[in-house]
């Protein structure tokens, strides 16, 4: 699947809004570390280097709402095929 650069912010916001339905927090932080999903007192975080590439964000928002579960619940198909695709790079 080919995504055009200006398309990765709109697929951020949309990764985002799904992690809210699954019970998510996302936080984009600075520092070095890879990012991914965790548990933060009994809170579902995903993390995320700010400073990534959008392409990167969107494989570990990807990544992270493989693990929480995307099976579930309805997503578009072309969604479902970013999550499944952008998921396997990481």
């Amino acid at each position: 699947m080919k995504i055009r650069e200006k398309e990765f912010e709109e697929i951020i916001e949309d990764l985002k809004s799904i992690a809210a339905q699954l019970g998510a927090k996302v936080r984009f932080e600075k520092g070095d570390f890879a990012g991914g999903y965790c548990i933060i007192n009994e809170d579902k975080v995903i993390v995320i280097n700010k400073m990534a590439n959008l392409q990167r964000k969107v494989m570990i928002l990807s990544a992270a709402l493989k693990e929480l579960g995307v099976d579930e619940i309805y997503l578009s198909p072309r969604i479902r095929e970013i999550i499944d695709e952008m998921a396997d790079i990481k």
